[in-house]
């Protein structure tokens, strides 16, 4: 077999999800709109088909493909699981909130190209590829939200493309910069003994900061982060989980790559630390007032990004923190989105009044929230719990114990307004709130529930349990 086919075999989960993208825009186009649902099983069979396309290059070691740009390892490896199966849940999601809209089809399709761009950030290791995957994870994210039917999706839409455009500038600035210095985009030319180790200082800082930017507006990181609020709130539910989950894994890793890739420097963890110390800080803060759910777990995801980043700043000098942020990505991505399918399954409920009582009236969902939020905060046994306590770990050993200090900070920081919105569930229910008896109000009622997407976040609480409890295992695979 030639190179070009062994390249495209190790690379077959991501070509088959543009594949399968491609036959769903060709089928959604001659589908009438009230069978759009044959569109997306078409989309879930082509993420399955990735799925298990990422098992079997699981067993096969590590290896590079088209010229050492794109690197097939353990990283890429979860990264393509833990993507295939967030892509799975939002279909699953999509079939409640989206079916018989007049774009459905295009929502399917752009939600396979999303991850793939997700994909292409996180594994490649080329700055020309990084470049190439910021736009592809970033301009389907852009359509996703302004098809949204919310009155302020058009406004969430024109910020996130205005912030968006301009991290892609500054990150097509900075791997220009950094490509001038080394000689090559190749990451291993940047910690070349004639690369970036014997640039100008400055220069070699700037073309690193451009980077990361661009990288901070995917992962919706701070400072490029206030875009996510907004988003969450303005699109659909289930946009928001996209949004909040499949471009922060992606970028994440493309960030502990690239600390990989620079010569061995305090600088750059520092750097990366203190952003993530900014994040979980200003994410907890921003969120501790928030009465719209939707904009809660926007904030939510800034101060989790902070944590992912933590970890990614431990890689360079601790043998540990890759496979705790491996873990740590998956954990989050199943957590988060069982916390948003609660919210697809009762749709009405935006405010943390609305939710007054549902500890009565659901019960099921009830607790499957409270695995939710609870998994967010870091506690045992779900799968964050297990990977906030090795991002400690992996923090202090890299030399950065301020920064394992705040992540444990931050942690008991969170608490407030995650237990603000449990405590508002188990409270009294208020009458005429939605899906409460009372008969001199118009108000929805059991039928704007969801039932499939309840399903959905039953399973994605037992599922952040069971990866806590199997950490040992999953740490094992991650490795």
């Amino acid at each position: 077999m030639s190179s070009m086919g062994t390249d495209v075999l190790m690379l077959l989960p991501e070509a088959l999800l543009l594949l399968t993208a491609i036959c769903c825009l060709l089928l959604g186009s001659w589908t009438p709109r009230l069978e759009q649902q044959r569109v997306r099983a078409l989309a879930a069979v082509g993420v399955g088909a990735s799925l298990v396309a990422s098992i079997v290059g699981l067993t096969e070691g590590e290896r590079s493909a088209f010229s050492g740009t794109v690197a097939v390892d353990d990283a890429t490896g979860v990264l393509r699981l833990v993507v295939g199966l967030a892509l799975l849940v939002l279909l699953l999601l999509a079939g409640d909130e989206i079916a018989e809209q007049a774009r459905e089809s295009e929502i399917y399709v752009l939600l396979l190209l999303g991850g793939a761009g997700a994909l292409v950030v996180g594994e490649t290791t080329d700055l020309a590829v990084l470049v190439v995957g910021f736009l592809l994870a970033s301009i389907p994210l852009y359509a996703l939200i302004g098809l949204s039917t919310g009155e302020k999706a058009p406004e969430a839409a024109l910020k996130t493309y205005l912030l968006g455009a301009l991290a892609g500038i500054l990150l097509m600035l900075g791997a220009a910069v950094l490509s001038a210095l080394a000689g090559g985009t190749s990451y291993d030319a940047l910690g070349d003994a004639d690369g970036l180790i014997t640039a100008p200082v400055v220069a070699v800082a700037a073309g690193v900061v451009l980077v990361l930017t661009g990288l901070l507006f995917k992962a919706g990181a701070v400072p490029a982060h206030l875009w996510v609020p907004d988003a969450v709130e303005g699109s659909w539910t289930t946009t928001g989980a996209f949004l909040t989950t499949v471009p922060k894994l992606g970028a994440v890793l493309a960030i502990a790559r690239l600390l990989e890739a620079l010569p061995p420097d305090r600088l750059w963890p520092v750097l990366v630390g203190a952003l993530a110390a900014s994040g979980m800080t200003i994410g907890n803060l921003g969120a501790l007032n928030q009465a719209h759910v939707g904009r809660l777990l926007g904030w939510s995801t800034i101060s989790q990004v902070g944590y992912l980043m933590a970890a990614a700043a431990a890689v360079p000098g601790s043998a540990q923190a890759r496979p705790a942020l491996l873990l740590f990505l998956a954990g989050y991505a199943v957590t988060n989105l069982g916390c948003f399918a609660v919210l697809a399954s009762e749709p009405e409920r935006r405010s943390l009044d609305d939710w007054r009582g549902m500890g009565r009236t659901r019960p099921g969902l009830t607790t499957s929230l409270g695995v939710g939020l609870l998994g967010l905060v870091g506690t045992p046994p779900t799968a964050v719990f297990v990977a906030k306590l090795l991002t400690i770990v992996v923090t202090w050993e890299a030399g950065l114990p301020w920064l394992a200090v705040l992540v444990a900070a931050n942690t008991v920081l969170s608490l407030t307004y995650y237990l603000r919105w449990l405590a508002s569930c188990l409270s009294n229910p208020t009458r005429g709130a939605p899906g409460q008896a009372d008969p001199g109000a118009s108000h929805p009622s059991q039928e704007t529930r969801h039932p499939r997407a309840a399903q959905v976040a039953v399973a994605c609480a037992v599922a952040a349990v069971v990866l806590g409890l199997l950490a040992g295992p999953a740490l094992a695979l991650a490795s």
